[in-house]
């Protein structure tokens, strides 16, 4: 016997912008001798390169002991972008901003004026010191595992290989969707890269539509599928990583999965159509500061 295993299965398609497709006999190649629907659902999606997947009904499945064929490889499309290009991806703060409806707005004012600076320097000599008070969660942020985690390293522990220079890619949530899940990431490699969410809901940002209910967000089964495939970080162009409807009540399963595995995440990226579906490096760095599991960071893209 071979010692390796294919599904046999039979499959409906049903895909979040209107139309599906169904297949009879279909085999693909699993890890084990057993595979549940779920998972083999998205093995499905992802050998196929499905994008835009709302459902997969999995019937008649049968496990048949079969030398591996080999799945495709799934690869983005091509950016279309020639030369380097740096990509901003941060809302701008500024004085008396809402990033967060209800939360304390950044309060800039100076600490030292340039005419006061001019007494303690030669002539024609003058400087200028502003003063930011502010909550952490402030404009584009970055959670590290001490947001969520009394004992998870905080911004001054976390290591830079997980902020800075990362391989990115970017899953485009279809228009009339409000989660991204399983089926959504499945046709995507994830390992050891930026995985930025883009839902178009920044364009809400600093309304009071921004903090509506229906904000898109990433679900639990979403997030362990990041965990699980080995994501070096996690970014979202909405108000939170995590469902903040009424129905939720109150969990939040995608900063606990993804911070507990040590994925860091930022929230409220902004201008992420800008970007290819992949060929690019992110960086969303904040500065070291002992003891904050949250701050704001110059979230920028890098394609060449």
């Amino acid at each position: 016997m071979s010692g390796q295993w294919r599904a046999q299965f039979d499959a409906e398609v049903a895909f979040a912008n209107g139309g599906g497709l169904s297949t009879e006999g279909f085999r693909l190649d699993i890890p084990g001798d057993t595979i549940d629907d779920a998972d083999l659902a998205a093995l499905f999606v992802r050998h196929l390169g499905l994008l835009m997947v709302s459902e997969v009904r999995i019937t008649n499945k049968t496990v048949i002991e079969e030398p591996h064929k080999g799945g495709r490889a799934v690869r983005g499309a091509p950016g279309g972008v020639h030369g380097r290009r740096l990509i901003e991806l941060s809302h701008l703060v500024t004085d008396g901003m809402t990033t967060l409806p209800g939360w304390p707005a950044p309060k800039i004012t100076e600490w030292l004026t340039r005419e006061a600076s001019r007494k303690h320097y030669a002539p024609g000599t003058e400087f200028h010191v502003a003063r930011i008070d502010m909550i952490a969660n402030t404009g584009t942020y970055l959670d590290t595992p001490a947001h969520r985690y009394a004992d998870g390293a905080d911004l001054s522990g976390f290591p830079l290989d997980r902020l800075a220079d990362l391989p990115g890619l970017v899953v485009r949530l279809p228009a009339d969707a409000r989660a991204v899940d399983r089926l959504l990431l499945a046709p995507y490699d994830v390992a050891g890269k930026a995985v930025l969410l883009h839902t178009g809901w920044d364009a809400h940002f600093g309304t009071p539509g921004y903090g509506a209910p229906e904000a898109p967000h990433l679900t639990g089964d979403g997030a362990q599928a990041l965990v699980d495939a080995g994501a070096a970080l996690v970014g979202i162009d909405s108000i939170n990583i995590d469902d903040m409807g009424p129905a939720a009540g109150g969990e939040r399963p995608a900063h606990s999965l993804l911070l507990a595995a040590g994925i860091p995440i930022v929230e409220h990226l902004t201008g992420l159509d800008a970007l290819p579906p992949e060929g690019f490096r992110f960086t969303a760095a904040p500065p070291r500061v002992a003891g904050m599991g949250t701050f704001p960071v110059r979230a920028f893209a890098v394609v060449d």
